[in-house]
Formats: structure tokens, sequence, C-alpha cells
């Protein structure tokens, strides 16, 4: 599969950009574990032609992390434009629209999977993007607005027509927010529709390597995209690629493995930030991760864990929970 002159080689896995969650560090960790592509977190068009200091720290890419995807959004055509210049300054290798984000600081607004219900609006800002930069320019989005306003197939056709280089989607409406099951099915429509060209890149609960298996062989798509499923568990790209390559689930990490994956985590977190800050980033990785699920009366060692304000505190937790059920989990 390419995405412009990209090559990422056969039914790729890709880390979906998530807000708070795929900063340099969490990016990094995922490619270790063989994320064919990385995006950053999603870039507002208005705080970064603004210059607000947090946003433009969004772009800061490396080389050990290519192929790697800037993402941003906005509303409106100028300024959306003039950010993906700024971004392209960047140099990223591509540069996705996001077309898709339903929370209602974002959507309210206009922006995000807000443009599902302006798609001329949508149709513009793409075009004038994709004729303003020299590098790859993707979309990704959702099935429509509601389940009354599934307009996927159509609208894909019509971003083909703008001149993007590959589309994302999300298998929810936006009014599903992530609720319910995603629906992969007009995904595969979109991608079995003989009109279009560019390549489908299917996201939506790929939270297992069946789940990953099952997009590829029943809806055809070029590539998947983990969201949510990678928050506190960056292994589940090795456990997918393996399952893709042999049919077979790879032997299982141990918990003691685990645990240091996400101290890793925790030191990344705290030297790009600071010890406070790093320790509040980290929190939803620790909280979102499944390596502590079935340890009975855990209750009040998790409160602890995500109550604790250094690293050092952090650590003793993660010994003692070690010691205490390692050789279990």
């Amino acid at each position: 599969m390419k995405i412009g002159n990209i090559d990422l080689g056969e039914r790729p896995v890709f880390l979906a950009p998530m807000e708070d969650v795929t900063d340099p560090s969490f990016r990094l960790m995922c490619k270790k574990f063989g994320a064919d592509m990385v995006y950053t977190e999603f870039v507002s068009a208005d705080a970064l032609i603004r210059s607000v200091n947090k946003t433009r720290l969004k772009l800061e890419i490396c080389d050990e992390e290519r192929p790697v995807a800037i993402q941003i959004y906005g509303r409106d055509v100028e300024t959306m434009v003039e950010a993906a210049k700024i971004c392209e300054e960047a140099k990223p290798d591509i540069l996705d629209i996001n077309f898709g984000c339903p929370v209602k600081r974002v959507a309210g607004k206009g922006a995000g999977s807000g443009m599902l219900r302006n798609v001329p609006l949508m149709l513009e800002i793409t075009r004038e993007v994709a004729k303003a930069v020299n590098i790859p320019v993707t979309v990704k989005t959702r099935l429509g607005w509601d389940n009354d306003s599934k307009i996927i197939v159509e609208l894909a056709e019509q971003l083909q027509d703008c001149g993007i280089a590959a589309l994302t989607i999300h298998g929810r409406t936006r009014s599903q927010m992530y609720t319910g099951e995603a629906d992969w099915t007009l995904i595969g429509e979109v991608k079995n529709n003989p009109h279009m060209h560019i390549p489908i890149i299917g996201n939506g609960d790929i939270v297992t390597p069946e789940a990953a298996k099952s997009m590829f062989d029943l809806h055809e798509v070029d590539a998947v995209m983990i969201g949510r499923g990678s928050i506190g568990r960056p292994w589940i790209f090795k456990e997918v690629k393996h399952y893709l390559q042999t049919g077979e689930h790879m032997p299982p990490i141990s918990f003691a493995e685990k645990m240091e994956i996400m101290r890793q985590q925790v030191n990344q977190s705290v030297e790009r930030l600071d010890e406070r800050r790093g320790i509040l980033h980290i929190r939803r990785h620790l909280a979102a991760t499944p390596i502590f699920k079935g340890i009975p009366n855990f209750k009040e060692t998790r409160i602890a864990m995500l109550r604790a304000e250094h690293v050092s505190d952090l650590f003793h937790i993660f010994d003692e929970i070690v010691e205490k059920y390692g050789c279990e989990y």
C-alpha cells in the first residue's frame, strides 16, 4: 500500500491521532512495537496561526518515528490553508485533515465531525489545502452526522475528487461519539466502490488481532488504524502484526514486562514535560491499560496509583504490584 510515494507495505497498521495521547514518546513507543505509521495529536489551525506555544509543540517530530502524519482541524478555508503551510515546514510525511472528531468543543463549533453538516465547506477546505502543500494530504472522517445521514459512500468520492491521497473512515456517526459498535460495512462499501482508487483505512473498535484481520479480510481495506485500543497497551501493534503474518497469537508478554513498559512511559512523559505534568499526562494510560484487569481487590491500589504525585511513589506502587501479582498475571 502507498500513500503518495510512501510505501507502507502490505496490510499496514497505523496509530490513530488522539488528543493528549499521541505525544512524541508514545508515538515512538508504538513505532517500536510495529506501528507502520503514526499520527500527532490533532492540531488546531486557529491556535497554530496565532502561534500558541502549546500547539506549536505538537508539530515536533523526529526521524525515528517516520513515516509520521500531522493532523489539523479547523472551520474556515483561509485558516486551514495557512495552518497547512506551517505544518509542511515541520516536514511531516503526510498532512491529515480531521473531519471526524466528535467532541462538543470541536464539532459543536463546526470543525472536526461538525463539517459533516456542511459538506460544501468541507470539500472547499480539502481542495484548497491539497493545492497549498506539496506533501500528500489525507482525510479522516466518520460515516455521517447521525443515523439518518450516513453519507460516507458519496462523500468519499467527493473527497477523492478534491485531491486527497487516502481516506480514513471511523465506522461511527458523530452522534454515536464512541458508543455502540463500529459499523464496518459502509467502510467496505467505500473500498469496493469501483470509482474509488485511493487507499481506504478502516478505524473503529480494532482492539484485538482478530478484529484487525476481519477488517482486512471482510472489508478489504488497505490499512487499519488503532486508537483507543492502544492506550496503555502499545504492544497491541506487535500482537496484531504477528497475527496478520502468521494467523496465530504471539506468545504473551509477561506481566512484569508490561509493567516495565509502563515505567518507560512514565519516565518518558516526565522527561518530556516535568514530574507534575508528566504524571498527570500518564494517568490516562494507567487508567485505560488492560494489564490490571481481573486482579481481585485492586480498587484501592488503582486509586493510589492514579493519585500518586511523584515518580518515586508511583514506582513504589508498581514494585508492590509486580511483587504481589507478577507471577499470576
